[in-house]
This record gives C-alpha cells, structure tokens and sequence, in this order.
C-alpha cells in the first residue's frame, strides 16, 4: 500500500495564491500510482486562538501517511505526526509588532513547530540562514528545496515596444517596494500595469504621477500569465522576498527582468536580471531606461533567463521532495515521476 502525501495548504483565498501554486505543480508531477497525495485546505484564517485550534483540530483528522504543511499555517504541525514536512517562505512575520506578538509568533510558527515535524524545507539560502537564526536546534532538520515555476507559463516571445513599454509590477504590499518604482518610472514614456490591491495613498501617488497605470487584483493565475505575456518588462525591484517567484516566471516567459540585489533575489534571478538597489530610485530608473535602450542587454537577459529557470522546473523540484518524503517515510525509492525521464 501506498503512503499518501496530504498537502495541507492555508484557507483558500483570492488574495493569495502563489504557495498553492508551487505546490499544486509539485503535485502534478507525482505520478498517482507511485505517489497518491491530496490537498487539504484548512478553514480558518488569521492568528486568533479560535482560528488555531479550529485548524489543528483539522489537520489531526486528515489521513495518515506524510502531511506537507506547505508554509503561512506552521502552527498546525501541532496537529500532525510523524512523518512530516513543514516549508518555511520567509520569517519576516517574528520579526513585527511588538515583543508580546513576535514572542507568540516565534513560539506558535517557529520554535514548538520546529519540534513536531520531521524535516523543514525553506526555499533559498537566504531562507535558510534566517531560519536559523530563530531555530539554530533545528539545524539537521532544514533543507534547502526552491519553488518551481508552473509548466502554464511557457515561452513567449514578443517585440520589445521600447516606444511605450509595458511594465509589469506584481505586488502592492510595502516589501513589493510599489512606491520607489512609481517614483522611478516618473517622466518615462511608458505604460505601468500593477496586480494587487492599491492603498489609498498608493492610488493618490498614482494619479499625481501622471504615469500611464491600469490596476487589477484578486485574479486567477491564468490572468497573471496573461500579463507576463503582454509586458515588455517586469520590474521587480521589491526590498524583501524569502524567493522571489516573479522572477522565475517572467524569465520563463522570456522577459526581461529588474530585481534587487538584496536577499533572495540574486540567488534566484542568477544571470537573468538586471539588480538594481531597491531604496535607490535613481538606481531603479536607469535600470529601466538602460532595457529600454539597449537591445543586446534585453537579449541577454531573456538568454540567461531561460537558461536559469533550468534550475526550477516543477520536475526537478518534485524529484527534491520525492527524496525527502522518501527519507522520512521509509519507503521504497520511487523510479519515475510524470514528465521526467529515467
């Protein structure tokens, strides 16, 4: 008999979704025969204490075999048992509010879950060396495993309109870093499409800015590769990411790419991109005019791009988590996964 993998995911949202969508990849790449596994969704949101024992008690009724908690909830490896995973995104969350909140957080999602599972994956090395930090006893627990792009994102080329270029800025949280790209992008001729929620100050800013803006938000993914598509650019200049997905996606659209060279983002971008200091808006902007006038770098960088995106592809980062399951279920090496070659 086969063990399950039940992926245990966050309550499911319009809001957000790129946790769901690399794990929803790394699922339709186990072959059902070698590897069945499921997804459970808990139904409770937010950090209340309501809302944690509602979702621990949950998570305590899903199938036995290996439960995946796959990043936001850790809290709920208090209701799994061996075997387990838990992947950790980043842990920008113990670090805010104040000293009441940050010691609950480290308590609830770092320190007591850090116990309970059996391995825990974090998606860079960056990742890695700030996890850590907040639960050094866990060291022999923690592996490195990236996020994958999704196999609906595919290359697509298209002429460079460097008359008016669209520029892709996915993100309107404060790390995403929206307020220096507007800034930045003042007095280039150039149409600017943002995804996510705008503030009411990010709207006025906007509007002042006399740039060229349309904004949507809480749609499907088949919509955010729509517009990876249709850009010409995309500007990812964000001032924290514990990965940087965007990244990935649009170099496997074949776009070029701005990003930061702080945290993750040189790890993941490779060669493909363009770094730029995300709290220097001069920095940003020249960043910006230099693809817009320069046809050889735009080249390379879509060149390198592909060639990086190589390093995640949902096959390869299946394969990675297959090892781990393999590891910590004790059961028989599994041969094959769909789409990869033995």
């Amino acid at each position: 008999m086969k063990e399950r993998v039940t992926y245990i995911f966050r309550k499911k949202s319009p809001r957000y979704n790129s946790i769901e969508q690399v794990f929803y990849g790394v699922m339709e790449c186990l072959d059902p025969k070698l590897y069945p596994s499921a997804s459970f969704h808990v139904k409770e949101s937010g950090g209340g204490i309501k809302a944690i024992i509602s979702n621990i008690c949950a998570v305590r009724k899903t199938d036995r075999g290996i439960r995946h908690i796959t990043g936001d909830i850790h809290y709920v490896a208090l209701g799994t048992a061996s075997p387990s995973v838990l992947t950790i995104h980043d842990t920008g969350s113990a670090l805010q509010g104040n000293f009441i909140k940050q010691f609950l957080i480290k308590l609830l999602w770092f320190w007591l879950p850090a116990l309970c599972v059996d391995r825990i994956t974090v998606i860079s090395e960056f990742s890695r060396q700030e996890v850590l930090r907040l639960i050094p006893f866990a060291k022999r627990k923690i592996r490195v495993i990236p996020n994958a792009y999704r196999h609906q994102i595919d290359y697509d080329p298209k002429p460079f309109n460097s008359a008016c270029p669209r520029i892709l800025h996915l993100g309107t949280k404060s790390n995403k870093n929206l307020e220096r790209t507007i800034e930045a992008l003042k007095g280039i001729n150039c149409e600017l499409m943002i995804i996510g929620k705008l503030t009411a100050e990010q709207q006025k800013q906007l509007d002042q800015s006399g740039i060229l803006y349309q904004n949507e938000f809480y749609i499907p993914f088949e919509r955010i590769i729509e517009h990876y598509r249709a850009c010409d650019l995309v500007c990812f200049a964000s001032t924290y990411e514990g990965f940087g997905l965007p990244i990935l996606e649009a170099q496997a659209t074949g776009r070029p790419v701005i990003t930061s060279r702080v945290t993750s983002m040189p790890e993941v971008a490779g060669e493909g991109a363009l770094l730029v200091d995300p709290l220097d808006v001069e920095d940003i902007r020249n960043a910006v005019n230099r693809i817009i006038s320069d046809e050889t770098l735009r080249a390379g960088l879509v060149a390198k791009g592909l060639e990086n995106i190589k390093r995640f592809t949902p096959e390869s980062v299946a394969m990675q988590y297959v090892e781990l399951y393999e590891e910590i279920g004790g059961m028989k090496k599994i041969k094959r996964i769909k789409g990869i070659k033995k």
